[in-house]
């Protein structure tokens, strides 16, 4: 039986932060190459540590994208998350490119050919999760956690608050009861800071940002509101501790409260099912919820390498599914094709648009006009509600 009195804790980090930035810079190649080419093929990392910025990976696109063109959109995505220290700054950053064309063993696999559909471009397996916690249809430590720094990060950029630095972490427990969330236990946030500001002042300034996020009357005990709790958080980002692509694939899921795969999302193309296939399964969590088919749902999808259909269809709905499970699933199959190249055209995935996934979480987000976010709408709701019966 499910506890229903608990504490859950989930953690988010800012868009400063050094994994996340490398994030962000893989992603905007991924986009550069997009731009250039929707059938392009990339797998990008990035390594940031003092006044370094080292690329590499595999990448079959246009020629115009140049080791001199992605070195200009790292040196932009720098600039745009607001670094400029003296321990990592656009005047004395050195970027290191050692990018290469794609294995031809990895490409003959996942191109289509004759009768051949195009093929998954790795093994693995991808979970999608939807619950009711909030709106968006996440868990809500994780959503909340993404929202403080979000908030912070607005006021940074706007100049309002001018003492914030980029790099920044949260962590948010919340209390349980029958199941559902109700109130925060803890709050933690750690960000980087203005030379001289004090522990106090800086505690005052992500104050109201906590409590605006949070609903009413969730705010934690005053003595469970931790603000950067070393003391002073002044030297951050790439200059404080190396980032690295794809290490927060928590902080880009659901906080802990799902299971993960094991891949990241960040610096691939939509052919990458580590990518394409986690928004496919959340896509689906969320439209099975927002159906009202369960209170919550988890989705599991599996893949071989150069092979087009799924090998497995996992649905758990935690026993709160007005049909069974295994009637979810045939639905889910009916209502989608899951093969890489469905799942790239119904989701419009050949797009730049990854970028702005890169901080904040890539689900519990809007869909935007562009396409952007796609996997977070629920127009298959009517469909599935048909398949089930």
């Amino acid at each position: 039986m499910a506890r229903s009195e608990y504490l859950f804790t989930s953690e988010s980090v800012s868009e400063g932060h050094p994994d996340k930035l490398c994030d962000r810079i893989s992603d905007a190649i991924v986009d550069a190459y997009l731009t250039a080419d929707p059938f392009s093929r990339v797998a990008v990392e990035t390594l940031t540590t003092t006044n370094r910025i080292v690329l590499s990976g595999e990448v079959r696109g246009h020629a115009s994208i140049t080791k001199e063109v992605r070195e200009e959109v790292a040196r932009k995505a720098v600039k745009e998350v607001g670094y400029d220290q003296a321990g990592f700054n656009l005047a004395d950053i050195q970027l290191d490119d050692y990018v290469h064309a794609q294995s031809v063993d990895i490409a003959q696999g996942v191109d289509a050919a004759g009768n051949k559909d195009e093929g998954a471009g790795d093994q693995g397996i991808m979970f999608g999760y939807a619950c009711r916690e909030t709106d968006v249809l996440m868990p809500a430590p994780i959503y909340y956690s993404h929202q403080i720094l979000k908030s912070l990060a607005e006021a940074r950029h706007s100049g309002a608050e001018p003492k914030l630095e980029p790099d920044s972490k949260s962590q948010v427990t919340l209390r349980y009861e029958n199941g559902m969330p109700v109130g925060a236990a803890s709050v933690v946030v750690s960000t980087q800071h203005a030379a001289g500001a004090s522990q106090d002042e800086i505690r005052e300034i992500v104050r109201p940002h906590v409590k605006n996020v949070l609903p009413d009357g969730w705010m934690c005990p005053e003595d469970e509101f931790y603000v950067n709790p070393t003391g002073k958080f002044e030297i951050g980002g790439p200059d404080g501790d190396t980032g690295l692509t794809g290490r927060k694939i928590i902080v880009d899921t659901y906080g802990g409260a799902a299971p993960h795969g094991g891949g990241a999302f960040s610096g691939k193309d939509p052919t990458k099912v580590d990518r394409s296939a986690a928004y496919a399964a959340r896509y689906l969590a969320k439209n099975v919820v927002a159906a009202g088919i369960a209170d919550g749902c988890t989705i599991q999808l599996a893949y071989a390498i150069g092979v087009s259909k799924p090998l497995s269809l996992y649905v758990d709905t935690f026993g709160t599914g007005e049909v069974d499970d295994d009637r979810v699933g045939e639905a889910l199959t009916k209502c989608m094709d899951l093969s890489p190249r469905g799942i790239r055209e119904h989701l419009s995935l050949s797009r730049p648009i990854y970028a702005r996934t890169a901080a904040y979480g890539h689900f519990g987000r809007h869909p935007e006009p562009d396409g952007g976010f796609s996997w977070e709408k629920t127009d298959l709701v009517d469909a599935l509600t048909a398949a089930v019966g």
